[in-house]
């Protein structure tokens, strides 16, 4: 990914984030290199484990459905076991956090 493409995704992903929670402003700590986000997400399916595939979503306003956005990715469920198979079902609304190379989200079912 370029310079340029990664400041354009981490400008949406403030943007959509800032939106979601309707906040003015936020701030995340992150090591030396790494970069923070959150970002709203559907589920598409159980990757492995409580590891699943999500898909960006832009929340547009009341009454409308999420709009899909980027490519899948993936992230893990913290709300679940890492040592069985996770139960969460496709098309659940999540909210991601990132920090470093690893996305996670806590659901429950």
């Amino acid at each position: 990914m370029s310079g340029i493409e990664q400041t354009e995704s981490r400008g949406l992903v403030e943007r959509l984030a800032a939106r979601a929670c309707q906040a003015e402003e936020g701030s995340f700590l992150a090591s030396a290199g790494g970069a923070g986000f959150m970002i709203a997400a559907k589920v598409k399916g159980l990757s492995s484990y409580n590891n699943y595939l999500v898909k960006a979503v832009e929340l547009g306003e009341p009454g409308t459905l999420p709009v899909e956005i980027g490519g899948e990715f993936e992230a893990v469920n913290l709300a679940e076991s890492f040592l069985q198979a996770g139960v969460l079902t496709a098309g659940t609304i999540v909210l991601v956090c990132g920090a470093g190379s690893r996305q996670f989200f806590y659901a429950k079912t």
